[in-house]
């Protein structure tokens, strides 16, 4: 296995905890040992110990995302769809071309149909084991799709189909090249959502793998404010001029839960969304810096955005937004939810020059603050439901149940009295008490 690795050219630069590198090791320390004076006992056991821990981790990797039947085979095809590199990031944008760098390619891919078929049946008889011959063949325990990312999962196991069916490396390239085009690379390429997170100054942009599968067709009413931001972010991914977005109202009147169905909605159209919160905002510009050359758009969502008086965390998101010297990418946007209109705490003294203080000119001081939402271009309201709205709500919400059995009327009479010691009318609160219902039944 190792004479193999050892030629890879364009895949060659792997992790150093690379489950593939690691077994490789120790295939070669074990082969190396036996060929010498014979392997000893201890020797032996600690080469079994070596291998039943890779493989450990590999069943883990298996569970997050949801691999079956052949998990070597998986394994093998999650790395070639994960693997950025100036190859596989240039197909992502054009898919193949011609070049010499794909006789480098094409030599690789055989290489990894190699590992495809390594026969580990030697191996497993001289150390008395057969977890090689299990992963070969798993049957994993069937779990609910929450439980690992959906999306990753077939598509690395697409992958892994075609090269196991693939004659050649010739027919490898066209396969890995054509899903490089179609589904991209890596992380990106891969998942839908993302976080970050810094560790001894260094960003990582990690991610979401378990998102909310929610659509905008789930979210009842609120159709203008949906139209003005489907309208929006159509033209962000079809590459034409689009806004920032700021989506601003009562809490539970589906804000968040838009931006969430809105990422559902275009994912299959090159949208990626990146969460950032407050206290990360300083690494803004940083993150912005990792996604602008790549073949996404890219939305830098901000949930439940305010400030109070004292924070001053704006002022990086401003210069983001507009007004530094460097140009935000065409390929980045920043959506936001908020309770507030204006994001940034106001007082009454805010509103007024006359009061006696030691600041001069207050009123420079709320041009300040309000200029931050002007770099928004487009404004969405959700406020909360009127009455007739909230029982409209409440029953296109109780007839998706088919185990509620009441009647409109009864229907409206119970969310009367639930709304009224819950928080009040809004979808949040219809939700909540649909889901009170079904879990009566």
């Amino acid at each position: 296995m190792y004479r193999f690795i050892s030629k890879l050219v364009i895949y060659k630069i792997l992790d150093e905890n690379c489950l593939l590198l690691r077994l490789a090791d120790v295939i070669k320390n074990y082969d190396s040992r036996s060929n010498m004076e014979g392997i000893r006992v201890y020797e032996k056991e600690e080469s079994i110990s070596q291998i039943y821990t890779i493989i450990h981790e590999l069943l883990e990797l298996a569970t997050d995302y949801g691999f079956n039947q052949n998990l070597w085979h998986n394994y093998l095809a999650y790395l070639l769809a994960t693997a950025e590199n100036p190859f596989s990031m240039t197909c992502e944008k054009v898919g193949a071309k011609e070049g010499s760098v794909n006789h480098f390619a094409k030599n690789d891919f055989k290489i990894f149909k190699a590992l495809f078929d390594y026969d580990f049946s030697s191996l497993e008889k001289a150390l008395g084991i057969n977890c090689f011959s299990i992963i070969s063949d798993y049957q994993a325990i069937e779990k609910n799709s929450s439980r690992y990312n959906k999306s990753v999962s077939e598509k690395v196991r697409m992958l892994s189909d075609l090269i196991k069916s693939s004659s050649d490396e010739e027919e490898i390239f066209n396969h890995v090249t054509d899903f490089y085009r179609d589904f991209g690379v890596g992380a990106f390429g891969l998942n839908k959502a993302f976080r970050i997170r810094k560790q001894q100054e260094k960003l990582d942009i990690f991610p979401i793998t378990n998102t909310q599968e929610v659509f905008l067709s789930d979210l009842v009413g609120y159709e203008l404010q949906k139209k003005k931001l489907i309208d929006n972010t159509r033209a962000f991914v079809e590459g034409r001029k689009a806004n920032n977005v700021l989506l601003f109202g009562d809490s539970g009147t589906g804000k968040s839960t838009s931006v969430k169905a809105i990422l559902n909605e275009y994912y299959k159209d090159g949208l990626r969304m990146i969460e950032i919160y407050k206290h990360q905002f300083e690494d803004l510009s940083a993150v912005i810096a990792k996604v602008k050359n790549r073949n996404y758009k890219f939305i830098i969502y901000m949930d439940d955005l305010s400030f109070e008086e004292f924070e001053i965390e704006y002022k990086y998101l401003k210069a983001v937004i507009e007004g530094g010297l460097e140009n935000k990418p065409d390929n980045v946007l920043i959506y936001a939810t908020s309770n507030r209109r204006h994001l940034i705490r106001e007082t009454w003294n805010d509103r007024s020059d006359m009061e006696v203080t030691e600041e001069l000119h207050r009123s420079d001081t709320m041009q300040e603050k309000l200029s931050l939402v002007a770099r928004f271009g487009v404004t969405i309201n959700f406020s909360a439901p009127e009455k007739k709205e909230f029982m409209e709500i409440v029953r296109a919400l109780a007839r998706r149940h088919s185990s509620i059995k009441l009647t409109d009327e009864e229907l409206y009479a119970e969310a009367n009295k639930w709304e009224l010691y819950h928080g009040g009318m809004s979808g949040r609160t219809a939700q909540q008490f649909i889901n009170y219902l079904a879990g009566q039944v």
